[in-house]
């Protein structure tokens, strides 16, 4: 809920807040100048936690307010903002340069690629300085007819942040539906808007999770409610246009708290599906689209460990599934026998060595994604004769993702396709001939030559013998392989989130100035396949933090780069990366960037109130059991501060965050304040008009990078 106070009104509060902290605080001098003001310090207050026969006590409990109205706290983040401003002051001129160096090189006219859906192409258009697309549809490809569905830069004009999501077309195509989030919480309230017309519908469903589905009569509505404390989104709801939300039908409700709820429809149209998807297990439910009174029907009884999901063509079911194959398989299955697991087929083998990652099905086509030992290659298959042809790229480490294949009846498959060194690519595949149409690659303005740039994939040891992959670029010019080049080092490392090498027009703003960026694809993401993932997860989860100690450290012996300028970044729970290794091994890292970070993990996963909490018991397991509780200690960034010398540290958060709250950055800084002992810089920011993905609106988000890359540019020159 945003809060309800004016600018005014905070700012006396704040202002108030910040006289009172000052007064109280024997360090802190009085100044007029912003440049010489104190790093905050704040107030203990002792809030001790018993668990296990084991006592807790956490001084900064006290900053959590779940309304983000209190005074105090709100002056402390002010406080802290002003110290970052000061501190960082003398880099303004850097962050402008770095700002308009990306904001530069790119395409301010830039058009997504058309997409089919019915009788329209949908596609989004950027263009000028706008901050938001404009949603637009055509007859045709070449975009005969334009039709501007949205304009979103005009729904943001009221707002400090916007966001739109789950844009959804009727049947008929006459009705646009789409949630809006004007909060950054990421609770949405979805409108309907009469095309021919123009004009919202009275319509309006409030603590949506944004998305809908239409059933086949165009009236007929599905969608989910989100717990307005968890920010679970646990109940699907059938709305009937014309009737008020109050009268709407509940269809399903997940009881279980460590389950995602999500919905989605069928290629041919014909069924509404909702997913219900945990760490370890999920399902699905499937319900009639033509009939509007259709109740869901479960796919399978769920069971503990099974993944499965599934996508319809004719009277098939073809499934993906980890059943007796640890990195999935695709098998099918004929609606006749739905909820008969024994009658399911073998369409893809299981295979030990490789993980089925995607597929997409069309009239007599197959198309399936795999990775081997870290490479993502797709394969056409056609249906009626087994003919089968593996899709070819120039590069030796890429990004690849299947995207807009909407309709069975398509005869091409759209990807997309980038790499370290080349822009994102579209491409249309015929799947007969298996030739490939460029349809667009993203312009990067300047003087950008691919050619200038060079990628590496390597492979380092860590102290246990795994392997770990390690994606790298630099600027040939700039290189050489004798330990003095400065090193960014990027990782994720949970969930089985796999980041691939991909191109970034920001990141080139480093590689110019001689920066080796470096991707290592840690444990705990599915980069070598799902025993990877399984071996940096819950009881695991140190392989993940060791893994990147283990990779810096090669990478400097190596002399990819200098051991004094080495700086790594991640965010979310590449926050939590972040703070478990400047704990562990605080000397190897000249400067780190942890955004939205998730530090404090044990009090998180105590907290069933907390959203995503319960969901989360199956990634870092639930500290309720002692075996867990214990494990987290010996890592929880927060936890683990302890009186030692640590890097200049940036941290960044957004108020209104609905992933990893504010409270638990803020604390982090406030303990890493009092236990450290050197004189290196801590700075704190918080947006307060954002949440988890920070600033919306495509160039203010330039400016978070433009922050943090100057953060590192002026250390490396002090260095």
């Amino acid at each position: 809920m945003k809060i309800a106070i004016s600018k005014t009104k905070l700012s006396l509060i704040v202002s108030s807040a910040l006289l009172i902290a000052a007064c109280s605080n024997q360090n802190n001098e009085a100044t007029n100048t912003v440049e010489n003001i104190n790093a905050p310090v704040a107030k203990k207050v002792p809030h001790e936690m018993v668990i296990h026969n084991h006592t807790r006590v956490d001084d900064y409990y006290w900053m959590r307010d779940d309304s983000r109205t209190n005074p105090e706290i709100l002056a402390h983040l002010d406080a802290e903002n002003n110290y970052t401003a000061a501190q960082l002051k003398h880099t303004k001129n850097m962050q402008e340069k770095i700002f308009q160096e990306i904001k530069g090189r790119i395409d301010k006219d830039d058009n997504s690629v058309p997409i089919k859906e019915g009788d329209f192409y949908y596609s989004r258009q950027m263009q000028g300085e706008n901050e938001y697309p404009i949603h637009v549809r055509a007859t045709d490809f070449k975009g005969s007819n334009l039709e501007v569905l949205l304009d979103v830069n005009e729904l943001a004009k009221a707002h400090e942040y916007y966001n739109v999501t789950g844009l959804r077309i009727s049947p008929n195509a006459k009705v646009l539906a789409y949630g809006e989030d004007t909060v950054s919480r990421r609770i949405y309230t979805v409108q309907f808007k009469d095309l021919a017309t123009g004009k919202l519908l009275d319509d309006k469903l409030e603590g949506t999770s944004g998305g809908i589905e239409w059933g086949n009569d165009n009236k007929t509505v599905y969608y989910i409610k989100k717990d307005p404390q968890t920010l679970l989104g646990y109940q699907v709801f059938r709305h009937t246009l014309g009737t008020p939300q109050a009268d709407d039908q509940m269809i399903y409700e997940e009881s279980n708290k460590s389950y995602y709820t999500g919905i989605s429809k069928s290629k041919d149209d014909s069924n509404v599906y909702i997913w219900h998807s945990s760490t370890e297990a999920s399902g699905v439910s499937v319900i009639d689209a033509n009939n509007p009174k259709a109740m869901p029907k479960k796919f399978i009884k769920r069971e503990e460990g099974h993944e499965y999901s599934v996508s319809k063509m004719n009277d098939w079911y073809y499934i993906s599934t980890n059943w007796q194959a640890t990195n999935f398989r695709l098998m099918k299955v004929n609606n006749k026998h739905l909820g008969d697991k024994t009658k399911w087929q073998d369409v893809i083998p299981a295979n030990a060595a490789v993980k089925l990652e995607n597929y997409e099905l069309f009239n007599d086509h197959l198309v399936y994604q795999q990775r081997e030992n870290g490479i993502s290659r797709v394969t056409i298959q056609q249906l009626s004769t087994g003919k089968e042809q593996q899709l070819n790229f120039n590069d030796t480490a890429y990004s690849l993702h299947l995207y807009g294949n909407n309709e069975l009846n398509n005869d091409a498959l759209r990807l997309y396709y980038a790499s370290f060194t080349t822009p994102g690519t579209h491409y249309d595949v015929d799947l007969i001939s298996f030739n490939k149409t460029k349809l667009k690659q993203t312009k990067v303005l300047g003087d950008f030559d691919s050619n200038n740039y060079a990628s590496e994939r390597i492979f380092v040891t860590a102290r246990d013998g795994k392997k770990v992959p390690v994606s790298l670029v630099y600027r040939k010019d700039k290189f050489k392989k004798d330990g003095t080049n400065p090193l960014y080092q990027y990782a994720y490392g949970s969930y089985g989130s796999t980041i691939d090498p991909y191109f970034s027009v920001s990141r080139l703003s480093l590689l110019d100035r001689g920066f080796v960026y470096a991707i290592a694809h840690i444990r705990g993401s599915e980069m070598l396949g799902r025993p990877w993932y399984e071996d940096g997860k819950k009881l695991t989860k140190m392989n993940t933090f060791t893994d990147f100690i283990d990779v810096t450290k090669e990478l400097t012996a190596q002399g990819y780069g200098d051991k004094d300028k080495v700086f790594a970044a991640g965010g979310s729970a590449g926050g939590l990366l972040m703070g478990a290794v400047i704990n562990m091994a605080p000397e190897l890292y000249n400067g780190i960037a942890a955004a939205v970070p998730f530090v404090d993990v044990v009090t998180t996963m105590l907290d069933e109130s907390i959203p995503l909490t319960t969901n989360e018991f199956k990634e870092w397991g639930n500290p309720k059991d002692k075996v867990y509780y214990d494990y987290m200690m010996t890592y929880s960034p927060y936890d683990q501060v302890k009186a030692q010398n640590y890097p200049n540290i940036l941290v960044t958060t957004g108020l209104h965050d609905s992933q990893v709250q504010y409270f638990e950055p803020m604390k982090w800084v406030a303990k890493l304040r009092e236990y450290k002992t050197d004189d290196n810089l801590l700075v704190f920011k918080t947006d307060m008009e954002a949440g988890h993905g920070g600033a919306s609106g495509r160039f203010k988000r330039i400016h978070n990078t433009a922050l943090q890359y100057s953060f590192f540019i002026d250390l490396l020159s002090k260095s």
